[in-house]
């Protein structure tokens, strides 16, 4: 198992440094997460410290492609008023 960071990551450094495995790496244009390392922090923590710290809905997914901070999830912005566009962006 393990998490993935999107194209919508701004690198803003907000998970680089509370991941307990340190598998969050800084990379150009965005950061990614190392899998051999990423536990997801379920020995840890109740959630995974990345997405719990996360700003950017849709940055971080599991292994299904489930963000874990989905679309009116950050913002309290009921899906229905969202942009059509904002569900189409590739993650």
């Amino acid at each position: 198992m393990a998490l993935t960071i999107t194209k919508l990551c701004t690198a803003c450094d907000a998970c680089l440094h509370v991941c307990p495995n340190d598998a969050v790496v800084e990379d150009k244009p965005y950061y990614f997460i190392e899998a051999e390392k990423c536990t997801e922090c379920l020995s840890e923590y109740a959630e995974p410290q990345c997405a719990a710290i996360c700003p950017i809905e849709c940055a971080i997914v599991n292994e299904l492609d489930e963000p874990l901070n989905p679309p009116g999830s950050l913002t309290g912005i009921p899906l229905e008023l969202l942009p059509e566009q904002r569900f189409h962006v590739a993650f």
